[in-house]
């Protein structure tokens, strides 16, 4: 029962930092709707425990912790794929702009000199 009152707590935290974090535009609107569905389901796992066994039981799998834990590993290596995109796609935008940041530069660098030159 104790547990139960920290995860609600922890959750309804959470749930708080999701929205101050869309209200301050820091994230959109598909990441609040998922992550308010996140939190929500994780509160409602916390006090129906026994909801995740029937699950189990619907999908074939034996115990409703188990079912937790595929469905959290599968979600996990999602998110990390998701990042390794975002993180190579950061760095051939870093790539781009340092190349023109370079030209540029060689290209002021140019015209000053002619300036300067007789």
């Amino acid at each position: 029962m104790l547990i139960q009152v920290l995860l609600l707590v922890f959750f309804l935290f959470a749930l708080i930092k999701v929205f101050i974090r869309w209200r301050a535009g820091d994230l959109s609107l598909p990441g609040l709707i998922g992550w308010t569905i996140f939190w929500v389901a994780a509160a409602v796992v916390a006090l129906l425990p026994n909801s995740t066994a029937q699950l189990a039981k619907i999908v074939g799998i034996g115990r409703g912790a188990d079912l937790v834990v595929y469905v959290a590993l599968a979600g996990l290596f999602f998110l990390i794929f998701k990042l390794m995109v975002k993180i190579e796609q950061m760095n051939k935008d870093i790539t781009k702009l340092t190349r023109k940041i370079s030209l540029d530069e060689n290209v002021i660098a140019r015209s000053e000199a002619t300036k300067q030159s007789p």
